[in-house]
């Protein structure tokens, strides 16, 4: 029988699914609930987690008899009410539906909840009368007498479950229930204090007081290359951790911070909690659970991280500020340096911002003042920033077929006689961008995306970098069956390394290239490799950008200082002076002077000459100069809203019809619709609306408001909203 409604309590909870809306559900008698409870509710056929979001005091009456009960309460810690106004916030300013944000904060997956049970082994008896290799091999790993985990035993002896199994059965080994691995060590702020230069000293001191005062305050560390940021914030965090919060250290490419980790260790004792994609479920519903019951002091993590229930956060440092990989351009878009921002504000605490090239946005915020400017102008222990010189390709042009240059070639050849590291930099992955049949013409492209093939000879396969369609490379041309016909055109950092082995036959070398990363821990034995000096010749693409310290590297040059200029790409300049700042910043860090060379068609072009001239504030305030004239970010605000389909006119049409329903208002321009640069991946054809407003104005609210009113997608049609976008393709 159906309670009255003057009874019965009805609470509204949100759904991790793509809908931006709350249901309503009745609470069971006796059950307690608070918002922010996470739950499970029949959701159709099935139970769904939801999350508790507030009391409906008002239910329609009608509604009542068709409520359903809410199925369970989890024995977790419900979302604090700052975080469900972030998510709320995200939610509104992105225009993603509020279950998809919700859904970053369950991250844990189906796995919330007690743990389950491990059975591990222990060697108690004595070894059987018939003792094959497999068995011996697994007594041996078990000789120690401890208890080790049945899965983790049978790995390391390299034997399988019935191996184990079989011996239980013989009285050998004995199962006995696992016990509970130990919350996380705290890491311990006075472990390690570092013996601080003056300028570091002021600037731990600085971010040390902007813990104590508390509140919300964004503060930009600014230091150059080498000049130590990351020990200088670690007294942020070390201060935060006396005062029993907790800090978030946002990185751009988690699973490549192994350097990073033993620096924490080596600072605070024991390393901090991780959290990024490469984390099994078990372990990242245990760091989940952790970090919501306030056992993680100190999380370091991808993007997002952020969107984490912590239980007392009190800092988050979002280091590398101006690298790309903190947009996310996948489900609800968003940049994690600018919601960290936001939800700093919301939850009343300090942000820090970390980068010795900031984003043009970050570096006006700190020149108009509403972000305070914590500077570190010098490298640690008196080392100087790499001197910087242009190889002009117009006149050091490299041999046919060849592209480094012969004064590159001949400084790289000094440096490895000297004992020191090179490091030769190409952003492009693969062996050639283009293959294409000398006979014919025929180019190599993608099936289903307006892309050319990428000839992975490593792999021995071409290669779509937006699909990841892959084929074998073939012996003949399958247009015009043309044998030994194929040419590569072009260079990737696998024809480099080709070509550096001709010139340099003696170095050792390595190639470090995201796309030859097999797991994390390959990635972190190949840095260590290089930081001992088993290496003689680095080759790399942006992944050697991303904060690693090579002691003994003195030389890096720049294959192609032109790749990234000529794009249409409105940050175009500023990313090409980010990374190649960031890439010879590598440089000279620890011993000797560190060179670098820039190989271009334009030397006289204002990214290459600030580089040259290692003036960094003349790049600045041209390019801001020219970002205020044309009124893009940060002086204005700008939307992308991609229409795709599976073919061209469908697309168009929608795109079209789309743009027709614009409202009309002169403080906003909408562009388009187009074609998008890259028509088509795949198999899916592209157009682009780009939105531009004030900087003040509510450029949410207006696409809010169109949209509601604008055609529905259906079919294969699709609607992609990007409010800040930092892709233009």
């Amino acid at each position: 029988m159906t309670p009255p409604i003057s009874t019965t309590r009805i609470v509204d909870v949100l759904v991790p699914v793509a809908l931006n809306h709350t249901y309503s559900y009745r609470v069971p008698a006796g059950m307690e609930l608070r918002p922010g409870d996470i739950v499970s509710v029949p959701l159709g056929a099935r139970e769904a987690m939801a999350v508790v979001w507030a009391d409906n005091a008002n239910p329609d009456p009608r509604l009542h008899n068709r409520l359903k009960d809410v199925g369970e309460k989890f024995e977790a810690p419900p979302l604090q009410s700052e975080l469900r106004s972030f998510v709320d916030w995200v939610s509104t300013y992105t225009l993603s539906a509020r279950g998809m944000v919700l859904r970053m904060t369950l991250r844990m997956g189906e796995n919330l909840g007690p743990e389950r049970v491990r059975l591990g082994v222990r060697l108690v008896g004595a070894p059987p009368q018939r003792l094959t290799p497999a068995r011996r091999r697994l007594i041996e790993v078990l000789s120690d007498g401890l208890l080790h985990g049945k899965s983790d035993a049978a790995h390391e002896a390299g034997v399988s479950g019935g191996v184990v199994d079989g011996l239980v059965d013989e009285g050998t080994l004995t199962v006995e229930v696992m016990p509970k691995p130990p919350p996380p060590p705290a890491p311990d702020p006075a472990f390690a204090v570092p013996d601080f230069s003056p300028e570091q000293l002021r600037g731990a001191e600085a971010l040390r007081e902007l813990v104590a005062k508390g509140g919300f305050h964004v503060a930009l560390l600014d230091g150059v290359t080498g000049s130590g940021k990351t020990e200088v914030y670690f007294e942020a965090v070390a201060e935060v951790m006396r005062r029993g919060g907790q800090a978030l250290i946002l990185m751009p490419e988690i699973a490549l911070t192994g350097q990073f980790l033993d620096r924490f260790s080596n600072r605070f004792g024991v390393r901090p909690l991780e959290w990024h994609s490469e984390l099994t479920p078990r372990t990242r519903a245990r760091n989940w659970a952790a970090i919501a019951a306030g056992e993680a002091h100190v999380v370091v993590g991808a993007r997002s991280a952020l969107f984490l229930p912590y239980a007392k956060l009190g800092l988050i440092i979002v280091d590398e500020e101006h690298d790309q990989a903190y947009k996310q351009d996948e489900g609800a878009h968003y940049h994690a340096r600018d919601m960290a921002v936001v939800r700093g504000h919301i939850a009343k605490i300090p942000i820090v911002l970390a980068s010795a090239t900031p984003s043009v946005e970050t570096e006006v915020n700190a020149r108009k003042g509403r972000y305070q400017r914590v500077a570190l102008p010098s490298r640690f222990g008196g080392q100087h920033m790499p001197h910087i010189q242009s190889i002009d390709l117009r006149r050091a042009a490299p041999a046919r077929g060849r592209f480094v240059s012969p004064p590159l070639a001949e400084a790289v050849r000094a440096t490895i006689a000297r004992g020191e590291q090179a490091l030769l930099f190409l952003n492009r992955r693969g062996y050639a961008p283009l293959t294409l049949c000398r006979a014919c013409g025929h180019r190599f492209s993608c099936n289903i995306c307006d892309a050319w093939l990428v000839d992975h000879r490593f792999r021995k396969r071409l290669v779509c970098h937006h699909c990841g369609f892959s084929t074998p490379r073939p012996d003949v041309c399958p247009h015009c069956a043309a044998e030994e016909s194929l040419a590569a055109i072009g260079p990737g950092v696998e024809r480099l390394q080709e070509e550096a082995a001709a010139l340099f036959p003696d170095a050792r070398s390595m190639v470090l290239s995201s796309d030859l990363i097999t797991s994390i821990e390959t990635m972190r034995a190949e840095l260590t490799e290089i930081a001992e000096g088993r290496v003689d010749l680095i080759i790399g693409t942006q992944l050697v950008a991303k904060g690693h310290h090579f002691p003994r590297l003195n030389l890096v040059g720049v294959i192609d200082a032109d790749l990234g200029l000529g794009n249409g790409d409105p940050r175009a300049s500023e990313r090409t002076f980010q990374l190649l700042n960031q890439v010879i910043g590598r440089a000279g860090r620890e011993q000797g002077r560190g060179i670098g060379y820039l190989q271009t068609h334009q030397p006289e072009h204002p990214v290459i000459k600030a580089l040259i001239a290692n003036d960094r504030e003349a790049f600045y305030d041209s390019e801001i100069e020219a970002r205020e004239r044309t009124g893009y970010p940060p002086f204005g605000r700008l939307a992308s809203l991609i229409i795709s389909a599976g073919d061209r006119p469908t697309a168009e049409q929608f795109a079209r019809g789309l743009a027709a329903l614009a409202p009309r208002d002169d403080q906003v321009q909408v562009l388009g619709p187009a074609e998008a640069p890259l028509a088509v991946i795949k198999g899916r054809y592209r157009f682009r609306l780009l939105v531009k407003s004030a900087r003040g104005y509510d450029l949410s609210a207006y696409l809010r408001d169109w949209l509601a009113a604008g055609p529905k997608t259906k079919g294969n049609l699709k609607l992609e909203v990007d409010i800040d976008p930092q892709s233009f393709l």
